[in-house]
C-alpha cells in the first residue's frame, strides 16, 4: 500500500473543506490556536511511518485523553469501573447533564465528560501521584520523554468549567464521586490539556491497534481482551452522538478532540492520527473526519 501516495491524494481532496468550521472558542486558549493547520501521521505495525504537514506540531490532546485514562483504570480497577459508568453511546451532547440527571449520576460511557470525570476519580483514589504517574503513562506510551500538561490550557478550561462543575457536583450528590470535586475537576482538566502532535499520538494509539503485542506500559498492563474491549468503545462511543457517523463513513475505532484532533485505529494493520482545528457543530474536525473517510475508501479497508 503506497501510503505516501495516498496522504497526498487525500490532502488534495480535502481542501476544499478547509475554511470549514471553527476552533472550540468556548475554551479561551483553544480560541488562540491557527485555525488552518493540518497533519496526519499513520504508523503501521510494522513499524512504517507516513506523515504529512503539521505532524510535528503539537496540539491539546482534550478528549482522546479518555481512552488513555480509561486504560490506567482498567488497569487499576478491572470490570469494577462499570458499575460506575456504562458502555452505552450516549446519543446526547459529550456534555449533557439532562442524561446524567435521568440515570442518576451514571455516566452514559467514558467518553463523554461525566464519564472522563468519573475516570479522574477513580484515578484519584488509586494513585499516589496521579497528575505525575499518568503524564509519566502517556510518556511511555508515545516514546516521548518531553509530552506534558499545557497548564495554560488547563487554567482556561477550569475559567469556564462551569457546565462541567454542576456535572460533578451532581455525580458526587448521587454517591458517584469519591474525592474533593475541585481536586477531580483540576486533575480532569489537566488530563484533558495534555500537548501531543500526531506522530506521538500515533504512536501512542499503536498499542491499541497491536491487541496481540503486550500492552505494558510505565506499570499500566492491560490483557489482549482489555485493549479489544476499549477499541469496542471507541467504535461505538468515541464521537459522541456522530459515533454512528463515524462508524457508517470511516469504519475505524477512534476518538476525538475539540483540540481538532483525532486518533484511530486499523486493528493488527495501523494506528493514524489527524489534526486539523476547524470543528463541525458535533466538536469534531471537519478536515479529520473527511480525511479518515478517505483513508479507509482509497485503501479500501476497514473493519467491516
Amino acid at each position: 500500500m503506497d501510503y505516501n501516495q495516498i496522504l497526498k491524494d487525500i490532502y488534495e481532496e480535502i481542501r476544499p473543506y478547509a475554511k470549514r468550521g471553527k476552533q472550540a472558542d468556548y475554551i479561551p486558549a483553544l480560541a488562540q490556536v491557527n485555525p488552518d493547520k493540518f497533519g496526519i501521521c499513520l504508523r503501521t505495525i510494522n513499524g512504517e511511518t507516513y506523515t504529512l504537514g503539521d505532524s510535528d506540531e503539537r496540539f491539546s490532546i482534550q478528549s482522546i485523553t479518555k481512552v488513555l485514562s480509561l486504560a490506567m483504570c482498567l488497569h487499576v480497577e478491572g470490570n469494577e469501573i462499570w458499575k460506575r459508568m456504562g458502555k452505552e453511546p450516549s446519543g446526547a451532547a459529550f456534555n449533557s447533564i439532562i442524561q446524567l440527571e435521568l440515570e442518576h449520576g451514571i455516566p452514559r460511557n467514558p467518553f463523554i465528560n461525566a464519564g472522563a470525570i468519573v475516570q479522574a476519580d477513580i484515578l484519584m483514589s488509586h494513585l499516589d501521584n496521579p497528575k505525575e504517574q499518568y503524564i509519566s503513562f502517556i510518556r511511555d506510551i508515545a516514546k516521548c520523554d518531553t509530552i506534558d500538561y499545557n497548564m495554560e490550557v488547563a487554567r482556561s478550561e477550569r475559567s469556564k468549567g462551569f457546565l462541567n462543575a454542576a456535572i460533578v457536583n451532581m455525580m458526587k450528590y448521587y454517591g458517584n464521586i469519591d474525592n474533593d470535586i475541585e481536586d477531580v475537576l483540576e486533575f480532569y482538566f489537566m488530563m484533558c490539556s495534555v500537548e501531543m502532535n500526531c506522530k506521538e499520538l500515533s504512536q501512542a494509539f499503536l498499542a491499541f491497534s497491536n491487541h496481540k503485542s503486550p500492552f505494558e506500559f510505565n506499570g499500566v498492563s492491560l490483557t489482549s481482551s482489555q485493549v479489544k474491549r476499549i477499541n469496542a468503545i471507541m467504535q461505538t462511543c468515541g464521537f459522541y452522538d456522530e459515533a454512528g457517523e463515524f462508524a457508517y463513513y470511516v469504519g475505524l475505532p477512534g476518538k476525538s478532540g475539540v483540540g481538532g484532533g483525532i486518533a484511530a485505529i486499523h486493528p493488527l494493520q495501523y494506528s493514524v492520527a489527524v489534526w486539523s482545528p476547524r470543528l463541525n457543530e458535533k466538536g469534531n474536525s471537519v478536515m479529520g473526519l473527511k480525511a479518515l473517510e478517505l483513508l479507509t475508501t482509497k485503501t479500501a479497508e476497514s473493519i467491516f
